[in-house]
């Protein structure tokens, strides 16, 4: 199985890195032109959603920090 890293970056986007695909609601695959390595929006300013354009800069803050999820409902 491939490996797929998400990045969670502070004050900025989510990197997705390795082998992977994004598709829309409808199950579209968007055409990603052979890259492993893409930055989804979190702050919704992009104006290339669902990928980030450099728009959060200066508009959006939160810093990145892992924590452990509560335990999964059952």
């Amino acid at each position: 199985m491939a490996t797929t890293k998400l990045t969670i970056n502070s004050n900025g986007s989510v990197k997705v890195d390795g082998d992977f695909e994004i598709v829309d609601m409808q199950g579209n695959a968007y055409g990603l032109q052979g890259r492993t390595v893409v930055s989804i929006c979190r702050c919704g300013l992009s104006a290339n959603k669902p990928f980030c354009d450099g728009s959060h800069k200066g508009h959006f803050e939160h810093e990145s920090k892992a924590f452990d999820l509560p335990p999964k409902k059952v």
